[in-house]
């Protein structure tokens, strides 16, 4: 197939090389920095653009890969072309794409991407949503040729998970930063924590979350959670963040 990229970030990188490796044509790349733009079309042997005014009809389908709020003003620009559309985002309906073409899909890589970190994108989730029986079952097929974990979800579907997503992905990783934080205070390194992460990581890989919870609060261990409340009294904003999070691992063990 072939594919012209809208974008340039994370996504729009990772994307346009697993399409190049199962051996799609990408066309052009646009950015609107035509320097990443140029980047990434290097890698991926396609042309770089920085005008969608310069994009080349002779696609087969519009990968849009940009920020949420751009992508109907991408896909107003774009639908005159008479091809197909799809948005890879995971908060987004399919309805802004609608508004301007019939032609439209969804194309949701549900994985945490760094341009700086390879992934395999043969294990990583598509979830796919079209604006009818033949474009789903095109999009379907286009999304086996670059991994074998392809999901058929909707709209409200794929809002949900992306939600569930930042739960799990996001705000770890935020608390990852906190906890950097008040070891750095210390003169303590990060390393120190990282067998700890990836332990914890893997053991969702066979259990639930509920069933592997450890720590102060599913023990309901008062007197830990007191002195570690008073570590942090000068930290008003962190004392009130471990009180929440104490308080919700102390219901879900109510709740089991």
């Amino acid at each position: 197939m072939r594919i012209t990229i809208i974008g340039s970030g994370n996504v729009a990188t990772h994307l346009a090389a697993a399409f190049k490796n199962a051996g799609h044509a990408i066309v052009q790349v646009y950015s609107r920095d035509l320097q990443n733009a140029s980047l990434l079309a290097y890698h991926v042997r396609a042309e770089a653009i920085d005008n969608l005014d310069q994009i080349n009809p002779e696609t087969d389908l519009f990968a849009i890969a940009i920020k949420d709020d751009a992508i109907e003003a991408v896909a107003s620009v774009l639908a005159k072309h008479e091809k197909l559309i799809v948005h890879t985002s995971g908060a987004t309906d399919l309805q802004p794409l609608l508004n301007h073409t019939k032609k439209a899909g969804v194309f949701y890589p549900l994985q945490t991407f760094s341009k700086t970190k390879e992934v395999n994108f043969n294990t990583v989730p598509l979830c796919i949503e079209g604006a009818d029986a033949q474009i789903t079952s095109t999009l379907n097929e286009l999304a086996y040729t670059i991994t074998q974990n392809v999901y058929r979800i909707n709209s409200a579907e794929r809002k949900t998970l992306h939600l569930a997503a930042v739960f799990a992905c996001n705000f770890p990783n935020y608390l990852y930063y906190l906890s950097q934080q008040l070891l750095a205070e210390h003169q303590l390194p990060f390393d120190l924590l990282r067998p700890l992460i990836l332990e914890t990581a893997e053991k969702v890989q066979a259990h639930l979350p509920a069933d592997v919870q450890t720590g102060p609060a599913i023990r309901n261990d008062e007197k830990t959670i007191a002195v570690h409340l008073q570590q942090l009294q000068e930290k008003p904003e962190l004392q009130a963040l471990y009180k929440l999070l104490s308080q919700g691992i102390i219901k879900m063990d109510n709740r089991s």
